[in-house]
């Protein structure tokens, strides 16, 4: 089998792994939907939530800027919501296996077989495929820092010091909290010849100017975002407000999803180190910052988890070399290294905690899609119910009014039971918890709930009345909320 097709077919066995995980449709984060495709979307013409970081003036408009193409095509090819959903997550699936390909590459710095094992744990680790179809900046964005630190190793040359400037200065837009790690492939390419820098850096001014000229086209000053981002972080702490953990907290997570092929792992990156050092410097260099950052979640460290996954496949790819050269083990090594890593993949995906993960939110998609076909549906509120919890505005009710009774709203002042009956003319469904039952108007019946009755959906007969809605549209309670 020749290199190039070798290259192909773990292509395409990454493109079926991640249509699986795309099929299965999880909704890893609400980021995924409300700073991105929302937005997007809203830039279409289209009514949409409003977040406070968009409010506050805390994003880069590249992103879903980007994102309004494919959610333009989807809703053409799919009108009603789902469409410009599912197109925007394919496009990311396409764009993640890029780190398949670089992993081929730095493989086949070493050898064929470091190239098929490297490309091929790529293309499987249930890490890498789960992240794949999210339309989040964590693996976007590694899916250019990846290829350019691919770009900037090796004895880089003037072309590729200028795309892989350009791809990490697109990364750092994207998520600049990667910045630490892009530092180490930018430094590692000019270490020891600094005239590097020059092809480097103008590659990345380039990408740089472009992202101004989006952010002048949306009528805000070039990257302010990034300095209100900071400050709202760093001086206000506003991302605490969403949870603190400790500085060990990645670690702790890694050694609860990884499990026992932790110890597999380590040692395979003792072995993968003098093939890729870098790789493994810029994984632990991010991995250190968002250590020391209170607010955490497993996808932020999303880069870290995929540098460190490709050198320990290098590594794994020496064991096979050795086993190789006893002729007993030759016809077996490849196989059993491989065999190993799907084994390994495959357990782990399956075991708590990732075995949930697969599924989460899909109830709450199915109960937004049936909310969204209902014909009779004029108007609907969230009772309790956050908005996070739900796909968009737009599959969630279409054009009909979007109302919010939320108990921490200073206007309803806790009297949320009275205010759905005073304020019911204006909406004939409503998303409620199932505990909330008793709590809504007698004229409501339950319909269906997903299955940790999280949401329900209570309707009633008859029409709808916006006059009757008072000051409780969606996103002026998200005003008063701060959120």
């Amino acid at each position: 089998m020749t290199s190039r097709r070798a290259l192909w077919i773990l292509i395409a066995a990454g493109t079926v792994a991640r249509l699986v995980a795309f099929l299965l449709r999880p909704s890893l984060h609400p980021d995924e939907i409300f700073q991105y495709l929302e937005p997007a979307w809203r830039m279409l013409g289209h009514d949409g939530i409003v977040t406070w970081e968009w409010r506050d003036g805390i994003r880069s408009w590249f992103l879903p800027t980007l994102f309004v193409g494919p959610v333009a095509l989807g809703d053409w090819l799919a009108p009603g919501g789902a469409g410009a959903f599912i197109v925007p997550r394919l496009v990311a699936a396409v764009a993640s296996l890029s780190i398949v390909i670089s992993a081929w590459f730095f493989g086949a710095r070493v050898s064929r077989m470091h190239a098929i094992v490297a490309a091929l744990v790529a293309a499987i680790w249930f890490e890498l495929v789960y992240f794949a179809p999210h339309t989040l900046s964590e693996p976007l964005a590694t899916a250019l820092i990846v290829p350019a630190a691919l770009l900037l190793t090796g004895g880089p040359s003037q072309k590729r010091l200028v795309i892989g400037g350009g791809l990490l200065a697109l990364a750092f837009v994207w998520r600049f909290q990667y910045a630490p790690a892009m530092a180490v492939f930018a430094l590692g390419a000019c270490w020891r010849q600094w005239r590097n820098a020059i092809p480097l850096v103008v590659g990345g001014l380039v990408v740089l100017l472009l992202a101004a000229m989006v952010d002048v086209a949306h009528g805000v000053v070039p990257f302010e975002w990034l300095i209100l981002n900071i400050k709202e972080n760093l001086q206000h702490e506003r991302a605490s407000e969403f949870g603190v953990e400790p500085a060990i907290a990645y670690l702790h997570f890694l050694w609860t999803i990884w499990s026992g092929a932790t110890v597999l792992l380590l040692l395979a990156l003792w072995s993968g180190w003098r093939h890729a050092p870098l790789l493994i410097v810029a994984a632990v260099a991010n991995l250190a910052l968002h250590s020391s950052i209170e607010h955490k979640e497993y996808r932020f460290i999303f880069l870290s988890v995929a540098l460190l996954i490709i050198a320990a496949a290098l590594g794994t790819a020496d064991w096979s070399q050795m086993m190789r050269e006893k002729p007993a083990w030759r016809a077996w090594a490849l196989p059993v290294v491989v065999g190993g890593w799907v084994l390994i993949s495959l357990g782990l995906a399956g075991a708590k905690p990732m075995q949930d993960f697969w599924t989460l939110g899909t109830g709450e998609a199915r109960l937004a899609a049936e909310l969204r076909a209902d014909p009779e549906l004029c108007g609907a509120a969230l009772y309790i119910t956050h908005f996070t919890l739900l796909p968009g505005r737009e599959r969630l009710v279409g054009g009909s009014p979007l109302y919010a009774l939320h108990p921490q709203d200073p206007v309803a002042e806790g009297h949320l039971p009275a205010l759905a009956k005073k304020h019911e003319p204006a909406f004939n469904r409503i998303l409620a918890p199932l505990d909330s039952a008793s709590d809504l108007p007698a004229d409501f019946s339950r319909r269906s709930c997903t299955s940790d009755g999280i949401a329900c959906i209570f309707a009633r007969g008859g029409g709808c009345d916006a006059a009757a809605a008072g000051p409780f549209a969606i996103n002026d309670v998200l005003v008063r909320l701060n959120r």
